[in-house]
């Protein structure tokens, strides 16, 4: 005690560290879509470098005249693209998930129900 002031407590060298905080959907999708944004960025710089062999890299993709729209500053997906990922992972699909989660809970209940009548009769 003489070498720790009045008040003073030791703490241990063996706390755990705390878990990270988990970040909400709305943190998670915000963070996504900036880091997105940003990495987004950092392709277009690069391909517009002197370091970057654009004539290798048009020579061996599909679409050369989107490529450089994007390096233009255009988007890097189409409106019909961003149409199809909406209805796979949008508002629709949770809609459609929790009806088949739903279906698939009255399910589980109906089986249930029979195998508790089986063992009562």
């Amino acid at each position: 005690n003489w070498c720790f002031p009045p008040g003073r407590r030791v703490q241990s060298s063996k706390v755990a560290p705390s878990p990270p905080r988990l970040l909400t959907e709305e943190e998670y999708r915000l963070q996504g879509e900036v880091e997105t944004r940003k990495a987004l960025a950092e392709l277009r710089s690069f391909c517009q470098s002197p370091e970057f062999s654009a004539w290798s890299t048009v020579s061996r993709i599909q679409s050369p005249k989107r490529f450089a729209d994007f390096v233009g500053g255009a988007s890097h997906v189409t409106p019909n693209e961003v149409s199809v990922h909406e209805r796979e992972f949008g508002l629709e699909s949770l809609f459609i998930d929790e009806q088949l989660f739903e279906e698939d809970d009255d399910d589980d209940d109906d089986e249930e129900d029979s195998v508790t009548d089986s063992f009562a009769g």
